[in-house]
Protein backbone atom coordinates (compact mmCIF):
# COMPACT_ATOMS: atom_id res chain seq x y z
CA UNK A 1 0.00 0.00 0.00
CA UNK A 2 1.18 3.42 -0.91
CA UNK A 3 2.76 5.52 2.47
CA UNK A 4 0.54 8.63 2.95
CA UNK A 5 3.13 11.92 2.65
CA UNK A 6 1.54 13.24 5.95
CA UNK A 7 1.35 12.11 9.15
CA UNK A 8 -1.45 11.35 11.78
CA UNK A 9 -0.20 14.28 13.63
CA UNK A 10 -0.37 16.45 10.49
CA UNK A 11 -3.84 15.35 9.55
CA UNK A 12 -5.28 15.95 12.90
CA UNK A 13 -3.28 19.39 12.64
CA UNK A 14 -5.49 19.67 9.32
CA UNK A 15 -8.54 19.36 10.78
CA UNK A 16 -7.84 21.31 13.92
CA UNK A 17 -7.46 24.37 10.97
CA UNK A 18 -11.75 23.49 10.16
CA UNK A 19 -12.66 23.07 13.32
CA UNK A 20 -11.12 26.91 13.62
CA UNK A 21 -13.60 28.11 10.94
CA UNK A 22 -11.16 27.36 7.76
CA UNK A 23 -13.69 26.03 4.95
CA UNK A 24 -12.51 22.71 2.95
CA UNK A 25 -11.47 24.19 -0.08
CA UNK A 26 -9.34 27.02 1.36
CA UNK A 27 -7.59 23.81 3.10
CA UNK A 28 -7.31 21.54 0.16
CA UNK A 29 -5.90 24.74 -2.19
CA UNK A 30 -3.72 25.19 1.11
CA UNK A 31 -1.80 21.75 1.47
CA UNK A 32 -2.54 20.52 -1.98
CA UNK A 33 -5.01 17.84 -1.32
CA UNK A 34 -8.41 16.89 -3.03
CA UNK A 35 -12.04 16.65 -1.48
CA UNK A 36 -12.41 13.27 -1.40
CA UNK A 37 -9.12 13.11 0.91
CA UNK A 38 -9.75 15.87 3.13
CA UNK A 39 -13.64 14.43 3.79
CA UNK A 40 -12.17 10.80 4.38
CA UNK A 41 -9.57 12.29 6.57
CA UNK A 42 -12.09 13.67 8.44
CA UNK A 43 -14.48 10.53 8.68
CA UNK A 44 -11.51 8.65 9.87
CA UNK A 45 -9.93 11.04 12.39
CA UNK A 46 -12.90 13.48 13.34
CA UNK A 47 -12.48 14.24 17.07
CA UNK A 48 -9.73 11.73 17.31
CA UNK A 49 -5.93 13.58 19.14
CA UNK A 50 -3.11 12.98 18.27
CA UNK A 51 -2.33 9.64 20.35
CA UNK A 52 -5.96 8.26 19.14
CA UNK A 53 -4.52 8.47 16.02
CA UNK A 54 -1.56 6.37 16.70
CA UNK A 55 -3.22 4.09 18.71
CA UNK A 56 -6.05 3.59 15.77
CA UNK A 57 -2.98 3.14 13.25
CA UNK A 58 -1.32 0.55 15.29
CA UNK A 59 -4.48 -1.20 15.67
CA UNK A 60 -4.74 -1.25 11.92
CA UNK A 61 -1.03 -2.89 11.58
CA UNK A 62 -1.64 -5.47 13.92
CA UNK A 63 -5.45 -6.24 12.33
CA UNK A 64 -3.61 -6.77 9.20
CA UNK A 65 -0.38 -8.62 10.63
CA UNK A 66 -3.12 -11.12 12.05
CA UNK A 67 -4.93 -11.54 9.24
CA UNK A 68 -1.55 -12.28 6.98
CA UNK A 69 -0.94 -14.69 9.25
CA UNK A 70 -4.01 -16.79 9.56
CA UNK A 71 -3.97 -16.67 5.82
CA UNK A 72 -0.48 -18.21 6.04
CA UNK A 73 -1.86 -20.70 8.62
CA UNK A 74 -4.33 -21.78 6.78
CA UNK A 75 -2.64 -22.46 3.60
CA UNK A 76 -0.28 -24.50 5.65
CA UNK A 77 -2.80 -26.81 6.85
CA UNK A 78 -3.52 -27.12 3.35
CA UNK A 79 -0.39 -28.02 1.95
CA UNK A 80 0.71 -30.61 5.08
CA UNK A 81 -2.58 -32.12 3.68
CA UNK A 82 -1.64 -32.16 0.05
CA UNK A 83 2.33 -33.70 0.92
CA UNK A 84 3.26 -36.61 -0.41
CA UNK A 85 3.32 -39.40 2.25
CA UNK A 86 0.71 -40.14 5.24
CA UNK A 87 3.18 -39.05 8.12
CA UNK A 88 6.79 -37.15 7.93
CA UNK A 89 8.70 -39.94 10.63
CA UNK A 90 12.21 -39.74 8.21
CA UNK A 91 14.66 -37.34 7.14
CA UNK A 92 14.42 -38.59 3.82
CA UNK A 93 10.74 -38.22 4.03
CA UNK A 94 10.58 -34.92 5.44
CA UNK A 95 13.23 -33.60 2.29
CA UNK A 96 10.66 -34.52 -0.32
CA UNK A 97 8.13 -33.10 1.26
CA UNK A 98 10.36 -29.80 1.45
CA UNK A 99 11.18 -29.78 -1.91
CA UNK A 100 7.05 -30.56 -2.79
CA UNK A 101 6.46 -27.62 -1.20
CA UNK A 102 8.89 -25.32 -2.98
CA UNK A 103 8.55 -26.75 -6.76
CA UNK A 104 4.76 -26.85 -6.36
CA UNK A 105 3.74 -24.22 -3.74
CA UNK A 106 6.55 -22.33 -4.05
CA UNK A 107 7.35 -21.86 -0.55
CA UNK A 108 10.42 -20.50 0.73
CA UNK A 109 13.46 -23.08 1.38
CA UNK A 110 12.84 -21.42 5.45
CA UNK A 111 9.42 -21.89 5.24
CA UNK A 112 9.12 -24.86 3.85
CA UNK A 113 11.00 -26.36 6.70
CA UNK A 114 9.64 -25.28 9.23
CA UNK A 115 6.25 -26.52 7.85
CA UNK A 116 8.07 -29.90 7.54
CA UNK A 117 9.66 -29.82 11.27
CA UNK A 118 13.27 -29.94 9.64
CA UNK A 119 16.38 -27.60 9.90
CA UNK A 120 17.33 -25.85 6.75
CA UNK A 121 20.46 -26.91 7.19
CA UNK A 122 19.89 -30.73 7.18
CA UNK A 123 17.72 -30.49 4.53
CA UNK A 124 20.65 -29.09 2.41
CA UNK A 125 23.09 -31.29 3.82
CA UNK A 126 23.91 -34.14 1.26
CA UNK A 127 25.08 -37.66 2.49
CA UNK A 128 28.86 -38.99 1.89
CA UNK A 129 28.32 -42.68 2.34
CA UNK A 130 28.87 -45.11 0.08
CA UNK A 131 25.59 -47.60 -1.64
CA UNK A 132 27.58 -50.99 -0.54
CA UNK A 133 26.22 -52.92 -2.79
CA UNK A 134 28.48 -56.04 -1.92
CA UNK A 135 27.69 -55.97 1.19
CA UNK A 136 24.28 -55.54 0.89
CA UNK A 137 24.00 -58.21 -1.98
CA UNK A 138 25.80 -60.70 0.49
CA UNK A 139 23.56 -60.10 3.60
CA UNK A 140 20.89 -60.91 0.98
CA UNK A 141 21.83 -63.93 -0.30
CA UNK A 142 23.13 -65.38 3.74
CA UNK A 143 19.25 -64.16 4.95
CA UNK A 144 17.72 -66.16 2.04
CA UNK A 145 20.08 -69.22 3.00
CA UNK A 146 19.66 -68.46 6.75
CA UNK A 147 16.09 -67.14 7.35
CA UNK A 148 16.19 -67.14 11.29
CA UNK A 149 19.25 -65.64 11.35
CA UNK A 150 19.35 -61.79 13.09
CA UNK A 151 21.98 -58.79 12.18
CA UNK A 152 24.56 -60.37 14.72
CA UNK A 153 24.57 -63.60 13.85
CA UNK A 154 24.66 -61.97 9.74
CA UNK A 155 27.81 -60.02 10.70
CA UNK A 156 29.62 -62.59 12.05
CA UNK A 157 29.10 -64.65 8.25
CA UNK A 158 30.21 -61.60 6.99
CA UNK A 159 33.35 -61.30 9.32
CA UNK A 160 34.31 -64.76 8.63
CA UNK A 161 34.69 -63.85 4.65
CA UNK A 162 36.37 -60.79 5.52
CA UNK A 163 33.71 -58.17 5.49
CA UNK A 164 33.86 -56.59 8.91
CA UNK A 165 31.06 -53.79 9.55
CA UNK A 166 30.52 -51.38 12.86
CA UNK A 167 27.61 -52.96 14.61
CA UNK A 168 25.68 -49.57 13.94
CA UNK A 169 26.08 -49.51 10.44
CA UNK A 170 25.22 -53.83 10.32
CA UNK A 171 22.02 -52.64 11.97
CA UNK A 172 21.56 -50.06 9.35
CA UNK A 173 21.97 -52.15 6.72
CA UNK A 174 20.02 -55.12 7.95
CA UNK A 175 16.82 -52.66 8.68
CA UNK A 176 17.31 -50.96 5.22
CA UNK A 177 17.38 -54.38 2.99
CA UNK A 178 13.98 -55.60 5.68
CA UNK A 179 15.50 -58.67 7.02
CA UNK A 180 14.14 -58.14 10.37
CA UNK A 181 12.78 -61.84 11.65
CA UNK A 182 10.02 -61.95 12.83
CA UNK A 183 9.64 -63.67 16.41
CA UNK A 184 7.22 -66.77 16.03
CA UNK A 185 5.33 -66.85 19.37
CA UNK A 186 5.88 -66.08 22.61
CA UNK A 187 6.90 -68.19 26.06
CA UNK A 188 6.74 -67.65 29.80
CA UNK A 189 9.24 -66.00 31.56
CA UNK A 190 10.45 -67.48 34.17
CA UNK A 191 10.40 -65.40 37.57
CA UNK A 192 12.41 -64.61 40.25
CA UNK A 193 16.12 -65.48 41.13
CA UNK A 194 18.06 -68.63 39.13
CA UNK A 195 20.39 -70.73 40.31
CA UNK A 196 23.29 -70.20 37.62
CA UNK A 197 24.48 -73.33 35.56
CA UNK A 198 27.94 -74.10 35.75
CA UNK A 199 30.22 -74.92 32.31
CA UNK A 200 31.72 -78.18 31.65
CA UNK A 201 35.36 -77.20 31.21
CA UNK A 202 36.24 -79.97 28.91
CA UNK A 203 34.98 -82.23 26.13
CA UNK A 204 33.36 -84.68 27.31
CA UNK A 205 32.61 -83.36 31.05
CA UNK A 206 28.60 -83.48 30.58
CA UNK A 207 26.58 -84.35 27.73
CA UNK A 208 22.83 -83.35 27.80
CA UNK A 209 19.84 -85.28 25.93
CA UNK A 210 16.23 -84.65 25.25
CA UNK A 211 13.16 -85.43 22.86
CA UNK A 212 12.11 -83.26 19.98
CA UNK A 213 8.49 -84.25 18.13
CA UNK A 214 7.47 -83.07 14.42
CA UNK A 215 4.93 -84.07 11.65
CA UNK A 216 5.40 -85.61 8.63
CA UNK A 217 3.54 -84.07 5.78
CA UNK A 218 1.16 -87.11 5.91
CA UNK A 219 0.48 -86.20 9.59
CA UNK A 220 2.53 -88.74 11.02
CA UNK A 221 4.80 -87.66 14.16
CA UNK A 222 8.13 -88.81 14.53
CA UNK A 223 10.61 -88.28 17.27
CA UNK A 224 14.46 -86.83 17.26
CA UNK A 225 16.75 -87.55 20.06
CA UNK A 226 18.99 -84.88 20.62
CA UNK A 227 22.75 -84.96 22.36
CA UNK A 228 24.81 -82.45 22.85
CA UNK A 229 28.62 -81.54 24.98
CA UNK A 230 27.51 -78.93 27.05
CA UNK A 231 31.36 -77.57 26.87
CA UNK A 232 31.87 -77.44 23.17
CA UNK A 233 28.08 -76.87 22.35
CA UNK A 234 28.49 -79.75 19.79
CA UNK A 235 25.64 -81.51 18.48
CA UNK A 236 26.45 -85.11 18.81
CA UNK A 237 24.02 -87.01 17.37
CA UNK A 238 20.46 -86.56 16.42
CA UNK A 239 18.40 -89.77 15.92
CA UNK A 240 15.38 -89.41 13.80
CA UNK A 241 12.60 -92.36 14.12
CA UNK A 242 8.63 -92.48 14.66
CA UNK A 243 9.68 -94.59 18.45
CA UNK A 244 12.66 -94.31 20.14
CA UNK A 245 12.60 -96.42 23.43
CA UNK A 246 15.10 -96.92 26.24
CA UNK A 247 17.39 -99.17 24.44
CA UNK A 248 17.27 -97.91 21.21
CA UNK A 249 19.05 -94.62 23.35
CA UNK A 250 21.37 -96.70 24.95
CA UNK A 251 22.65 -98.33 21.21
CA UNK A 252 22.69 -94.85 20.30
CA UNK A 253 25.21 -93.90 23.12
CA UNK A 254 27.17 -96.88 22.61
CA UNK A 255 27.83 -95.97 19.36
CA UNK A 256 28.97 -92.29 20.33
CA UNK A 257 31.06 -93.28 23.17
CA UNK A 258 32.70 -96.03 20.85
CA UNK A 259 33.29 -92.17 18.49
CA UNK A 260 34.16 -90.14 20.98
CA UNK A 261 34.74 -91.53 24.33
CA UNK A 262 32.58 -92.04 27.70
CA UNK A 263 30.86 -88.97 29.19
CA UNK A 264 31.35 -88.76 32.78
CA UNK A 265 27.69 -87.52 33.26
CA UNK A 266 24.57 -87.44 31.41
CA UNK A 267 21.79 -84.85 31.90
CA UNK A 268 18.19 -85.68 30.79
CA UNK A 269 14.63 -84.49 31.87
CA UNK A 270 12.42 -87.43 33.39
CA UNK A 271 10.93 -88.72 30.57
CA UNK A 272 9.83 -92.79 30.43
CA UNK A 273 12.73 -93.62 28.00
CA UNK A 274 15.64 -92.04 30.01
CA UNK A 275 13.76 -93.33 33.60
CA UNK A 276 13.61 -97.05 31.97
CA UNK A 277 15.03 -100.23 33.42
CA UNK A 278 17.43 -100.73 29.69
CA UNK A 279 18.81 -97.44 30.72
CA UNK A 280 19.31 -98.22 34.06
CA UNK A 281 21.12 -101.32 33.64
CA UNK A 282 23.35 -99.14 30.69
CA UNK A 283 24.43 -96.32 33.85
CA UNK A 284 25.46 -99.62 35.45
CA UNK A 285 27.38 -101.76 32.82
CA UNK A 286 29.37 -98.34 31.61
CA UNK A 287 29.72 -96.45 34.62
CA UNK A 288 28.54 -93.39 33.60
CA UNK A 289 27.07 -90.71 35.84
CA UNK A 290 23.30 -89.85 34.78
CA UNK A 291 21.78 -86.95 36.74
CA UNK A 292 17.55 -86.31 36.46
CA UNK A 293 16.86 -82.42 36.70
CA UNK A 294 14.08 -81.52 38.83
CA UNK A 295 10.04 -82.10 37.24
CA UNK A 296 8.99 -78.82 35.46
CA UNK A 297 12.48 -77.37 35.36
CA UNK A 298 13.46 -77.53 32.10
CA UNK A 299 15.92 -74.52 33.34
CA UNK A 300 18.24 -76.78 34.49
CA UNK A 301 18.78 -78.30 31.36
CA UNK A 302 19.47 -75.15 29.49
CA UNK A 303 21.93 -76.24 27.02
CA UNK A 304 19.88 -78.85 25.61
CA UNK A 305 16.21 -76.66 25.79
CA UNK A 306 18.16 -73.68 24.06
CA UNK A 307 19.58 -76.00 21.01
CA UNK A 308 15.77 -77.43 20.73
CA UNK A 309 14.70 -73.60 20.56
CA UNK A 310 17.10 -73.01 17.39
CA UNK A 311 16.70 -76.68 15.89
CA UNK A 312 13.03 -75.69 15.31
CA UNK A 313 12.87 -72.43 14.59
CA UNK A 314 15.86 -73.20 12.22
CA UNK A 315 15.48 -76.48 10.48
CA UNK A 316 11.93 -77.88 11.64
CA UNK A 317 9.96 -75.14 10.99
CA UNK A 318 11.28 -74.23 7.90
CA UNK A 319 10.80 -76.97 5.97
CA UNK A 320 7.79 -79.85 5.38
CA UNK A 321 9.04 -83.40 5.34
CA UNK A 322 8.07 -86.01 2.79
CA UNK A 323 8.76 -89.14 4.65
CA UNK A 324 11.39 -90.15 7.50
CA UNK A 325 14.28 -90.77 4.97
CA UNK A 326 13.79 -86.90 3.57
CA UNK A 327 13.66 -85.54 7.37
CA UNK A 328 16.92 -87.64 8.13
CA UNK A 329 18.47 -86.20 5.39
CA UNK A 330 17.41 -82.53 6.08
CA UNK A 331 18.07 -82.82 9.87
CA UNK A 332 21.50 -84.47 9.30
CA UNK A 333 22.40 -82.03 7.07
CA UNK A 334 21.61 -78.96 9.49
CA UNK A 335 23.49 -80.52 12.14
CA UNK A 336 26.59 -80.70 9.99
CA UNK A 337 26.51 -77.15 9.00
CA UNK A 338 25.61 -76.23 13.18
CA UNK A 339 28.75 -77.72 13.98
CA UNK A 340 30.84 -76.51 11.25
CA UNK A 341 29.50 -73.75 9.78
CA UNK A 342 26.85 -71.49 12.57
CA UNK A 343 28.48 -69.21 14.55
CA UNK A 344 27.65 -69.53 18.06
CA UNK A 345 27.17 -66.22 20.21
CA UNK A 346 28.44 -68.06 23.56
CA UNK A 347 31.53 -69.11 21.94
CA UNK A 348 32.46 -65.61 20.92
CA UNK A 349 31.43 -66.18 17.21
CA UNK A 350 33.24 -69.36 16.98
CA UNK A 351 31.64 -72.51 15.43
CA UNK A 352 31.51 -75.18 18.06
CA UNK A 353 34.02 -77.75 15.99
CA UNK A 354 36.44 -74.21 15.59
CA UNK A 355 36.29 -73.63 19.60
CA UNK A 356 36.56 -77.43 20.13
CA UNK A 357 39.83 -77.11 18.32
CA UNK A 358 40.90 -73.89 19.58
CA UNK A 359 43.11 -72.83 22.67
CA UNK A 360 40.22 -71.28 23.91
CA UNK A 361 38.68 -74.02 25.17
CA UNK A 362 41.81 -75.16 27.14
CA UNK A 363 42.92 -72.11 28.66
CA UNK A 364 39.48 -71.85 30.13
CA UNK A 365 40.11 -75.80 31.21
CA UNK A 366 43.27 -74.49 33.16
CA UNK A 367 41.75 -71.48 34.74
Amino acid sequence: MKKSRFSEQQIIGILKEHAAGMTAAELCRKHGISDATFYKWRSKYGGMTVSDAKRLKAMEEENSQLKRMLAEQMLDNATLKEMPGKKLLTPKSRRDAVTWAINERQYSQRRACALAGIAPKTYRYQPQRGHDGGVRKRMREIASERRRFGYRRIGMMLEREGICLNHKKLYRLYKEERLTVRKRGGRKRAIGTRRPMLIPAEPNQRWSLDFVSDTLRDGRRFRILAVIDDCTRECLSLLVDTSISGVRVARQLDQLIELRGKPCMIVSDNGTEFTSNAMFRWCRECGVSWHFIAPGKPMQNGFIESFNGRLRDECLNEHLFEGLGHARLIINTWRSDYNHNRPHTSLDGLTPVEYANTDQMWNRANL
